[in-house]
């Protein structure tokens, strides 16, 4: 008797442990499904240009947890320009990156480039232009006739200059450009080597941080005012195949810009964190001065929309200006499906 009362509460104590057993792994099942132990999904995103201020808000979608909150580990790395990120994007080397819809365009048009697709604006307006310092006697467009200017070679300053100068007023010809790197482009110009730098118009502050002297900037947006300025992009393949992970994904981003604006000194202390060279004050100045072209009446209230006619004047600019070899739509870069709605 004795020995059937042990063999019943042996078989009890295996029932009840192979339960909890049971009921673990249901939970662990459970937390790799979305709880808070859930498996992130790596992805590696590109800055637009170097590790300024304006980019900053990937850092803060990362270091405020919103990346995490939408599934994702992500991988910061330093971007070289709008070309530099399209053939890194699609080369399969980094999943995301911000590029100017304007140098994109151009690269689409001229047959260099394809196999991306377009899922969210980040500015309205474009932020590409000329910087140079005083005591260069550049004032105006015409005076960069005669001079020497650096930027990356894929870069849409760059790019886009012919464009820039044909409606400006400006002999192209007269123009020396040299290469630089982007992180170089600041020093280049404070160390007298070049007359003047391709970069975004929101490098004020940094430019005069770094050379001690007034910057003088020639924005493009004086004379192609219906330019957007950086999106979002992703490979063809993700952006099909992938849908949803893409939306999960740039509405992070979005959030950590919209943060990174309207806290401005946070998102350059945290940039501080993970980029050791940044200079706080000019961090949170740039974003400060890059909040007009981020937010923009002619789309809408939302950040990241895209407008569709907005984008065939921008073509019709490029085509009219000579700038592009074949015709081109928004739809063969864009996927409106993506981006966030007005």
């Amino acid at each position: 008797m004795r020995r059937l009362t042990r063999t019943v509460a042996t078989a009890a104590l295996a029932t009840a442990l192979a339960l909890v057993s049971a009921c673990s792994s249901g939970s662990d099942a459970d937390d790799a499904k979305g709880g808070d132990s859930k498996t992130l999904e790596k992805v590696t995103y590109l800055t637009s240009f170097g590790q300024f201020g304006r980019d900053s808000y990937a850092w803060v979608a990362k270091e405020k947890g919103f990346f995490k909150d939408a599934g994702f580990d992500v991988e910061i790395k330093a971007g070289q320009g709008t070309g530099g990120v399209i053939q890194t994007v699609v080369g399969g080397q980094a999943d995301f990156g911000p590029i100017d819809l304007t140098g994109g365009l151009l690269q689409v048009g001229n047959g260099q480039a394809k196999d991306f697709t377009v899922v969210a604006a980040i500015q309205q307006r474009t932020m590409a232009g000329i910087a140079s310092v005083e005591g260069k006697n550049i004032a105006s467009p015409k005076d960069l006739e005669g001079k020497k200017l650096a930027d990356t070679p894929g870069s849409v300053v760059r790019n886009l200059f012919p464009t820039y100068a044909r409606l400006a007023g400006v002999d192209a010809s007269k123009v020396t450009w040299v290469n630089g790197e982007a992180q170089n482009l600041i020093g280049t110009l404070a160390g007298g080597q070049v007359d003047g730098i391709g970069q975004f118009v929101v490098g004020q502050p940094t430019i005069e941080a770094v050379a001690k002297k007034k910057a003088v900037m020639l924005p493009y947006s004086n004379v192609m005012q219906d330019l957007y300025g950086n999106v979002l992009i992703t490979s063809s393949k993700i952006a099909k195949e992938k849908p949803e992970m893409v939306k999960r994904f740039t509405a992070a981003l979005l959030k950590g810009l919209e943060y990174s604006l309207a806290n401005s000194k946070e998102a350059a202390d945290i940039l501080k964190k993970n980029v050791d060279a940044t200079v706080v004050a000019s961090a949170a100045a740039e974003l400060e001065l890059m909040a007009a072209y981020v937010r923009s009446g002619n789309t809408g209230t939302a950040i990241g929309t895209l407008d569709s006619g907005r984008v065939a004047k921008s073509i019709a600019i490029l085509q009219g200006a000579g700038a592009l070899k074949q015709n081109i739509t928004p739809e063969q870069i864009i996927d409106f499906s993506l981006a966030p709605k007005a």
